[in-house]
């Protein structure tokens, strides 16, 4: 098992809790939370040992430009693919705005 830590800028807080996707061989469960503005912290814990750049890449791809509002993730990998891990953090955001009405 791995802990990753990483930062990206953001926009305001995000309003609410939200979660998809389930801890399963090949997928993950992504958790958000709101954070104070301008800043996401993602916080890994995968069962994949020396992917860091892989991660780093994949979400800087996602939360480079600073545009999706400031939470806290916590994401629990079992294995998942680039792919996956665009998918959940789309599917946790979307919830995010269908909790609020939006």
């Amino acid at each position: 098992m791995e802990t990753i830590l990483l930062e990206f800028p953001a926009g305001q807080p995000a309003q609410g809790r939200a979660r998809a996707g389930v801890v399963a061989s090949g997928d993950l469960e992504v958790l958000l939370e709101s954070n104070t503005a301008e800043r996401t912290v993602v916080n890994i814990t995968t069962s994949v040992d020396g992917m860091d750049r892989v991660w780093q890449s994949v979400l800087e791809r996602i939360f480079g430009d600073g545009s999706l509002p400031a939470a806290k993730l916590e994401i629990n990998d079992s294995g998942a693919t680039p792919g996956v891990v665009r998918m959940r953090i789309g599917q946790v955001f979307e919830a995010l705005k269908s909790t609020r009405g939006a």
